[in-house]
């Protein structure tokens, strides 16, 4: 998962990080903790205090990502060109 325009990872998934975990690059934070934080009813400011080695931006590119892959998966919206 690539950041818009930027060319850096939003996500990495290394073996030798968290075993293979999804986490916000440059971190050991996996981005399932961001969806069990939302998921449980805490808001993003909650996560980012938790957690304060990802980004603001990183946690919404995420989101963001993640919303329009699950919509391009539902075939609510054309993947990009």
């Amino acid at each position: 998962m690539k950041t818009k325009g930027k060319g850096r990872r939003l996500v990495t998934v290394d073996p030798e990080i968290m075993c293979g975990e999804p986490v916000f690059t440059g971190t050991r934070v996996p981005v399932r903790n961001l969806i069990d934080y939302l998921s449980a009813g805490h808001t993003l400011d909650d996560f980012l205090r938790g957690f304060p080695g990802v980004k603001r931006r990183q946690a919404i590119a995420f989101l963001e990502q993640s919303s329009l892959a699950l919509l391009e998966q539902a075939g609510l919206r054309r993947k990009a060109a």
